[in-house]
């Protein structure tokens, strides 16, 4: 699931993260850590543009073996794909893996080893790609709740351009739009909603003036 080359490069950022394995006693241990937008700003994650999420994780020793059970609940915040908008996610995530202590570094899908020097475990990466995992790979409102205004933008900029060369790339994302989405009341009211100021630049490719 996730690369111990990244576990070897972690410092001082995630360092809130480490795991004490080394000292904890036989039995069960209970961890909670947030995970906010620093967090995956610092992980260099493009797609996850702000988050509120806590993750739970319960680390039961015996035997010399460490089971841990992670769980992340909460929302991010995406960009959705469509209309350019936030999006909320909801996250309700887990994962499972047993570590033990050993020669050197050794990973499967169900067992990590890490060497015996090692007296914690980071567990960032572990919880980023929890998180990532439980992320779709197209990033969309439900159906209606795209914002409007870009909808009414994208087609005034159609009609007023149409020999663009994005026409066609205009084109697909209106009809996309309309397939996911009711009819607006009115053409008055989409072009009354706000526009978000990151359709700046569509704006002014629709109020350029007819050239012959």
């Amino acid at each position: 699931m996730h690369s111990f080359c990244k576990q070897l490069s972690i410092v001082g950022k995630f360092t809130a993260f480490n795991l004490p394995l080394k000292t904890l006693s036989e039995g069960e241990h209970k961890f909670s850590f947030t995970l906010d937008k620093q967090f995956f700003k610092n992980m260099e994650n493009p797609d996850i543009h702000d988050a509120d999420l806590v993750a739970d994780i319960t680390v039961t020793h015996k035997n010399d073996l460490y089971h841990l059970s992670m769980h992340v609940t909460g929302t991010v915040t995406l960009i959705c794909d469509r209309c350019l908008d936030n999006l909320l996610w909801p996250i309700d995530a887990s994962y499972d893996i047993t570590v033990k202590y050993g020669d050197d570094y050794e990973e499967t899908d169900e067992l990590l080893v890490i060497p015996y020097g090692d007296n914690s475990l980071n567990v960032s990466y572990m919880l980023h790609d929890t998180v990532s995992l439980a992320v779709p790979i197209k990033h969309v409102h439900p159906l209606g709740k795209c914002n409007r205004a870009m909808s009414a933008l994208l087609r005034k900029h159609r009609a007023v351009g149409p020999d663009d060369e994005d026409a066609d790339l205009t084109s697909q994302l209106i009809d996309e739009m309309d397939s996911m989405e009711p009819e607006a009341d009115s053409a008055d009211k989409e072009a009354d909603t706000p526009v978000d100021p990151r359709w700046n630049e569509l704006r002014k490719l629709s109020s350029k003036p007819d050239e012959e």
